[in-house]
């Protein structure tokens, strides 16, 4: 791989790796059974440099911040590369956002360009807020060509011929701004910098290196923090190749294990949860001699494993789970969210270790993750090279806050110096998650101290920003709390939100509301909906300006009841 301490900039390490491995395939994508596109580290070169000088003529600039809402696609790295190579900022949306959120962000973030796939472009067009929409220059992507864009361009077409400038950047230059919740609320937009990216990339390959004819599965959208650097920077400066699969169906995610031979994924844990559904589900089909057998082979790996992995062993022992992964696997990593220890021990006992890991948007990608020396499934693993952490104000449990301290922590957010300064205090990110280490130096996670919970699918959920989807509703006045930041409970994976209620003078609580409540919840994503409502007999404590006083409140609310109080939805 690149030695990335010679680098200043994410533009300057992927500029170079493009040229030491000319013919090497970098990028596979496919769709269902039908591969669309497979390019060389010298084909993504030619398609991203024309772009480049593109950008250059329409006035993009060092420092210009460019958004990206797209799928896992081709088109979403080569824009990423010409806008790195202008020293553009990067501003990665997540795509299943509806289009007033992608508008509010794109507010958020100054974006001056714009790349977006032809169908998000429409939903965003037929917005009410379209019209307030500032970008300079937009790029659609698979548009028809007869289509209506209004002042947009086809991304297809948007290229100028000579040789673009690059633009080189600085350590500390802002490299994405990377937004770090839904919307709705306030707006979490992570300012991360070259540096931040560089020294990640580094600490995580020093663990798992890629190279030459290794295959990263990329499965998670590229705007996620996690397979913006694994399935993007780090394969990218090891020579290794990504396969990008536009589709999340089980038997397509399958296909392409053995299709493509592939050596590594990152999974949430609600599809690592799946995954083994099935796998237990199709072990239960065999005859006895078959499943007695498979037993046996998997008790055998284990105790010829418990050490340490050995890949080797593993494949000759249990050979046809192993093809059925294409006979490649190496490793799965996951994090986001916790992982029930029996299914990374099922895993293990097949001879495919998950490595489980902890992070933040804030703090890059991972801040711990399991080496696998040994395999431990009650821990997020250990701290990466080059990261410390610290845990605040221990209780006799030896269970505190979790700080960390590394270079990979992110400038601040953007535009809110007070949630910054509350979120990194004299160089540590304060994370809101508790946990303790044990004897040998792994972390355990125990809950969480801050307002927020993490579904399986890996996505972070901020009460605050739910809230707006409950306007009209005819009470008082409203919040919503993760229930474990009001009753603190040392466990992750049950976590849920509550809705609190304070009725208005002598209004009773009826079946009617009820009623209106579901709707309200209804209208909201699966993830993100209430779980349970509660009323409280006071007014909330309300600051000067009028807001809520969150902290107050839950502490009141969790001295006065406790979770019994709660009502199911």
């Amino acid at each position: 791989m690149l030695e990335l301490d010679k680098y200043s900039s994410l533009g300057a390490a992927l500029r170079d790796a493009l040229d030491r491995w000319p013919n090497e395939t970098c990028l596979i994508e496919a769709d269902r059974e039908r591969e669309k596109v497979r390019l060389t580290y010298s084909d993504f070169k030619e398609m991203a440099l024309p772009l480049a000088r593109a950008l250059q003529d329409a006035d993009f600039r060092a420092g210009d911040r460019a958004a990206i809402i797209m799928t896992n696609q081709s088109k979403w790295l080569i824009s990423a590369y010409a806008i790195f190579y202008c020293g553009g900022v990067v501003v990665p949306l997540d795509y299943k956002l509806t289009a007033s959120e992608h508008l509010q962000l794109l507010a958020h973030s100054k974006a001056k360009f714009l790349v977006i796939e032809y169908h998000l472009w429409r939903a965003l067009m037929q917005a009410p807020e379209f019209n307030d929409l500032k970008v300079k220059t937009v790029l659609v992507t698979e548009a028809p060509l007869r289509a209506e864009l209004g002042t947009a361009f086809r991304w297809e077409e948007f290229r100028r011929k000579g040789d673009p400038a690059f633009a080189p950047r600085k350590r500390e230059d802002v490299a994405c701004v990377v937004y770090s919740s839904g919307t709705g609320g306030r707006p979490k937009g992570c300012v991360l910098t070259h540096d931040n990216y560089l020294e990640q990339c580094k600490s995580l390959t020093a663990w798992y290196p890629f190279g030459p004819g290794v295959r990263y599965l990329s499965i998670l959208p590229t705007n996620h923090a996690i397979d913006f650097m694994v399935g993007f920077i780090g394969p990218f400066v090891c020579g290794a190749c990504v396969v990008h699969l536009r589709t999340l169906r089980p038997d397509y995610v399958r296909d392409a294990f053995v299709r493509y031979k592939i050596t590594y994924v990152t999974l949430v844990p609600m599809i690592l949860k799946n995954l083994e559904r099935g796998l237990r589900t199709k072990f239960e089909g065999l005859n006895f001699a078959k499943r007695t057998l498979l037993h046996t082979m998997i008790a055998t790996n284990k105790l010829l494993t418990r050490k340490a992995p050995d890949i080797d062993v593993s494949r000759r022992l249990l050979r046809q789970v192993h093809k059925a992964f294409g006979g490649e696997l190496q490793a799965m990593f996951t994090g986001g969210a916790f992982m029930d220890p029996s299914t990374l021990e099922f895993f293990y006992g097949l001879g495919i270790p998950v490595a489980n890991g902890y992070g933040l948007t804030e703090a890059g990608t991972s801040l711990t993750l399991n080496d696998l020396k040994p395999f431990r499934a009650d821990t997020v693993g250990k701290p990466l090279p080059g990261v410390e952490l610290r845990i605040l104000n221990p209780d006799s449990d030896g269970i505190g806050e979790v700080a960390a301290h590394c270079r990979t922590i992110m400038s601040h957010y953007l535009d809110d110096p007070e949630m910054s300064m509350a979120t990194i205090v004299d160089g540590w990110l304060m994370t809101g998650d508790l946990g303790r280490f044990d004897g040998d130096g792994h972390l355990q996670l125990f809950g969480r101290k801050k307002n927020m919970i993490v579904t399986e699918g890996g996505k972070n959920i901020y009460p605050e920003d739910i809230e707006a989807a409950f306007d009209g509703l005819q009470v008082k006045e409203y919040c919503i709390f993760a229930a474990n930041y009001v009753w603190p409970a040392k466990e992750l994976g049950k976590e849920g939100l509550v809705l609190v209620l304070r009725m208005e003078q002598n209004q009773e609580f009826t079946d009617s509301l009820k009623q209106e409540i579901e709707k309200h919840n209804r209208r909201l994503p699966d993830f993100k909906r209430v779980g349970g409502y509660l009323v409280w007999s006071k007014d909330f404590p309300r600051t000067a300006s009028m807001k809520i006083k969150r902290t107050v409140l839950a502490e009141e609310l969790g001295k006065t009841l406790d979770r019994s109080a709660i009502t199911s939805l």
